[in-house]
């Protein structure tokens, strides 16, 4: 179990600052220094504003990567990095992120890039929160490559980049981090038309170099490209299956969703840890330190504070700055009220 009843946590992304907005527009102009100097201050500023929040947990707000899974693929060997959207106009949507052609064998020689920023992230944290690393997994990870005859579907090219993540996973531990997200979105959107348990194998089979080895969890979510979501947002298609994942904690989105089918977390909690999602980030509503404590007692009326943490319900990179750092201010806020109240130091 967690080694704090009633955490506080993230998901893994922050907003960027708006000069990092700019200069990534204009990358021309830097030379390799000034980019890697903005990378590190990028990063100081995710993890300054998790700090002073409060928070028990931090990541560096994935301020290196563009879009969580997007930078991944110019580490990835065998694809052509030309995406061609179908719908390049109107409102926001999934429809507006092209996929990249496969090309031919798929690998990652040098790895994803998450050890740099790991190790990056414990130069430059204070000490005292947890620290956390999020590495996409392989069928979030597929979604953005076009099958080809060499792979032929989607699941063709998940299995092919599972020995990748693997090894990233175990480089990570290897690297001292002891505690990692690994993120599958997509198999929350997808659950609905898949079968729960090949998600499932598929996941165990990647994690294994982690597994024991580290706090392990994993993010279940329905999507939030441009604070939108993608597919019907159900937990009931994945459980009881996602029982049988090897992780330490599970997350949930709960806030956006009005707190359907919360019920769940007592069933998740008799197993391992879970993380409630009691901040939404799709919506501009600021969240009052009592919102946040009602949500939390909510939550303790099925799963004991053990086995409980709290975060937003998603990454918080599609949220405004000023935004987050009021949310995350609430959420520890909140959570503090109720850890009072149990008398829970």
């Amino acid at each position: 179990m967690q080694g704090r009843p009633l955490r506080t946590t993230v998901i893994g992304s922050y907003p960027f600052p708006g000069w990092l907005e700019f200069a990534c527009a204009h990358l021309d102009q830097f030379g390799e220094d000034d980019v890697r100097e903005m990378q590190e201050d990028a990063v100081i500023a995710a993890v300054h504003d998790q700090a002073a929040a409060g928070l028990d947990v931090i990541t560096d707000g994935e301020q290196t990567r563009l879009d969580f899974n997007l930078s991944f693929y110019g580490y990835l060997e065998g694809i052509r990095m030309e995406p061609a959207p179908g719908r390049r106009f109107g409102p926001p949507a999934h429809d507006q992120r092209g996929k990249h052609a496969v090309t031919g064998e798929l690998a990652a020689p040098r790895g994803l890039g998450v050890v740099a920023e790991f190790e990056r992230l414990r130069r430059v944290a204070p000490a005292g929160p947890a620290l956390k690393a999020s590495v996409p997994g392989p069928y979030t990870l597929s979604g953005r490559l076009a099958p080809n005859r060499q792979y032929p579907d989607r699941w063709a090219i998940a299995e092919a980049l599972a020995p990748i993540v693997r090894g990233e996973l175990e480089a990570l531990v290897a690297a001292g981090c002891r505690e990692i997200t690994v993120d599958e979105p997509s198999m929350s959107c997808y659950a609905y038309r898949e079968d729960p348990r090949r998600f499932v194998d598929l996941f165990n089979r990647t994690v294994e170099p982690a597994a024991g080895r580290c706090r392990l969890s994993t993010h279940l979510c329905f999507g939030n490209y441009k604070g939108r979501a993608v597919g019907p947002r159900r937990y009931a298609p994945m459980f009881p299956a996602f029982l049988e994942m090897r992780v330490e904690e599970i997350h949930l989105e709960m806030a956006s969703r009005e707190f359907a089918e919360l019920e769940i977390i007592g069933d998740i909690a008799r197993k391992m840890d879970v993380a409630a999602g009691i901040i939404d980030v799709k919506s501009y509503y600021l969240e009052t330190v009592e919102d946040v404590a009602a949500r939390v007692r909510r939550c303790l009326e099925y799963a004991p504070p053990e086995r409980l943490s709290f975060a937003p319900d998603c990454g918080l990179s599609q949220t405004a700055r000023w935004a987050a750092r009021a949310k995350l201010r609430s959420l520890v806020e909140g959570v503090g009220r109720v850890r009072r109240e149990l008398g829970i130091g």
